[in-house]
């Protein structure tokens, strides 16, 4: 039987994945120079990640049975990717908005 516990443990995975989306898909962003290539690496690299995570979570004996794998791998990993590269692309400015200091010759 699903305790409170496993339900709020489960939520704190959904978030702790959504985080690692968020920030993996940022850092692509940042770093590599064509737009293609972040949105290839967000594709491939990203789910690994939260497959890991989930796993290692999982495995530990975090959450609660949802009955199948298409489950899991929906709610922790599809959910929470969708909703990290929303978050970056959506609601945090582009990396190009930013003003960065002028350097110095030193």
């Amino acid at each position: 039987m699903a305790t409170i516990l496993d339900f709020a443990l489960m939520a704190a995975v959904f978030a702790g994945n959504t985080a690692i989306a968020a920030v993996m898909t940022r850092f692509f962003r940042l770093q590599l120079k064509t737009r293609w290539g972040s949105v290839v690496y967000t594709a491939l690299l990203v789910p690994l990640a939260l497959v890991v995570t989930t796993i290692v979570a999982f495995s530990l004996g975090v959450g609660v049975d949802l009955g199948s794998a298409a489950a899991v791998l929906g709610l922790m990993v599809g959910l929470p990717m969708g909703l990290g590269v929303t978050i970056d692309v959506l609601y945090v400015p582009a990396p190009d908005e930013y003003e960065l200091p002028e350097t110095t010759g030193r």
